[in-house]
């Protein structure tokens, strides 16, 4: 069972290309950004047309994360032996772990239908923020040299954290956001849905049952506002760290044209911890999203099981 979830998980990694291209087609059009000052720009350059579409350099090293992760779990997958050794037992370990992590959080029967997807978001969002701190990453690329003929910033990078860039983050917020509806319309069904956002929480009766219907259609109205600003916050949130992070490694290696490289350091190792931090923090919100609304309260499952019983 063990080596089937990792060969299935393998097969679902299959898929990021999927989650660039949706950051492609977020960034087509987007505005040429060469930056006139220091520090990362908030729009990702583009690099070269391909038609109607924009590359920018944050969607190369999404594509490169993309093929690295692909190539290194067809690697570990290619030849699985009932005792693992060398990649194959790192990468069971993985999703072991995760498994079990995720399990112990939405349970064994929402897991094995979402499993997938988590785990998947949660390793690919951890290896492009690491592979947004590689020497090189925003340091080799095109620029400006000054009268004296130094170039003392990059204007134009080849390679930029693929989730520094915003429409990374609001992709696979959308993507998340897709399955969730999917997710959720499958545990409730179109009518239980509503019920379950609009439906009166409670035993009650007579008067004050029409004045919590009242109360929880208001209710309902904010929980439809909070689950639509949802992919905003989630992007954002990723966005906003991953983006404050490589500004702030750019910052402490400009301040000494000779020892910025020195002064980078503890940053890189701080930098190291946020980019696992976010990346579980984004799994973990967009699991308990599911959570939320997939489980079902006590009078739901006793109405569900009644039903159940008469059929």
């Amino acid at each position: 069972m063990r080596a089937l979830r990792t060969a299935a998980l393998s097969v679902c990694l299959m898929g990021l290309p999927l989650l660039a291209q949706a950051a492609t087609a977020a960034g087509a059009g987007h505005g040429d950004a060469h930056a006139e000052h220091s520090g990362l720009p908030t729009a990702a350059p583009q690099v070269l047309n391909i038609g109607p579409f924009a590359i920018t350099n944050s969607m190369i090293l999404t594509w490169v994360v993309a093929v690295v992760l692909i190539l290194f779990a067809q690697f570990a997958t290619r030849n699985l032996q009932a005792i693992p050794q060398g990649a194959q037992n790192f990468w069971e370990w993985l999703v072991e772990s995760l498994h079990d992590f995720l399990e112990g959080i939405i349970g064994a029967d929402l897991v094995k239908k979402t499993f997938w997807f988590f785990a998947t978001l949660f390793i690919f969002i951890l290896a492009c923020n690491w592979f947004g701190l590689i020497p090189g990453v925003g340091s080799i690329g095109w620029g400006h040299p000054d009268a004296q003929g130094h170039l003392g910033h990059l204007s134009d990078p080849l390679f930029r954290g693929a989730n520094a860039d915003l429409n990374m983050t609001l992709a696979m917020s959308m993507v998340f956001f897709v399955f969730w509806t999917i997710w959720a319309f499958q545990a409730n069904g179109a009518g239980g849905f509503f019920l379950h956002i609009f439906g009166p929480k409670g035993d009650t009766a007579g008067a004050l049952k029409v004045l919590m219907i009242g109360v929880f259609l208001l209710v309902g109205l904010l929980e439809v506002v909070s689950i639509l600003f949802r992919p905003v916050s989630l992007s954002f949130r990723l966005y906003g760290n991953v983006f404050a992070g490589e500004n702030m490694l750019e910052t402490m290696s400009m301040l000494s044209p000779t020892m910025g490289w020195l002064l980078a350091i503890p940053f890189y190792f701080m930098e190291l911890l946020v980019g696992l931090v976010q990346a579980l923090v984004f799994m973990l919100l967009t699991s308990v999203f599911t959570l939320l609304i997939c489980q079902h309260d006590e009078e739901h499952a006793h109405a569900h099981g009644h039903a159940t019983a008469k059929h």
